[in-house]
Formats: structure tokens, C-alpha cells, sequence
């Protein structure tokens, strides 16, 4: 089983994903979230089984980033396009079906910062 957190940042809310595998192939998802727009999907994806094959896909297919069950599902749902939540989900799935070690990824914001006056020298 793989289980993946995603804290979105700003807005507050925390998704749990849970998958699993039998067969490092076929993957059952299950999603808690406190987040309004994700428990939209959510009544979609809980016990949803996707093939991770088709849905992670070898690295070398561009083109097919969003075309996938997964994203199909989540751009229904999710009014904002950078929410990391279908991301954290895949990974979910490919960690479950051996696809991928179990590690973190991050996203670090940093706030903009004035720019510092440079004298000509």
C-alpha cells in the first residue's frame, strides 16, 4: 500500500490518498480530504481501481501528461489548475503498483523578494 499526504498551501486543506495493490498492476484508490472540491472527485475515485500502467505510463510519452483517468476525473472537479492534489494521486498509484520508490516530493514557494539595487561599477 502507498500513502501519500498533500497539504495544498494556501487554502488549507490536506488530502490523504491511499492505494493499493495486488497485483503491482491494477490500483485501488481511496481519497479522505477536508477540501470541498477534492470530496467532489472523491465520490468518483474512492473505489476506483485504475491500471497504473496506463495511467503512469512509461516516462517517454509526451503529450499524454493529462490524459489519463486520474486527471480526466480531477479536471472535472478541481476549479484550480494548480492544485497538487491529481499529482500527489499519481504518485500514489505508482509507488502502490512498484513503479516507483516511496519518497517525497515538494513544492517550496518562496515570497517574491525586492530586488536589490546594484551600483555600476
Amino acid at each position: 500500500m502507498a500513502r501519500v499526504e498533500v497539504y495544498a498551501g494556501i487554502c488549507g486543506f490536506t488530502t490523504r490518498i491511499f492505494a493499493t495493490s495486488q497485483d503491482k498492476q491494477h490500483v485501488l484508490l481511496q481519497i479522505e480530504s477536508d477540501c470541498p472540491d477534492v470530496c467532489r472527485a472523491r465520490k468518483q475515485l474512492n473505489g476506483l481501481t485504475v491500471d497504473a500502467f496506463q495511467e503512469i505510463g512509461p516516462c517517454a510519452q509526451p503529450g499524454s501528461l493529462y490524459d489519463t483517468t486520474i486527471h480526466g476525473i480531477c479536471g472535472d472537479q478541481l476549479p484550480h489548475v494548480a492544485c497538487p492534489v491529481p499529482a500527489g494521486i499519481c504518485k500514489a498509484v505508482e509507488v502502490a503498483a512498484g513503479l516507483a520508490l516511496p519518497r517525497d516530493a515538494h513544492i517550496r514557494v518562496f515570497p517574491d523578494e525586492p530586488e536589490t539595487a546594484q551600483e555600476d561599477v
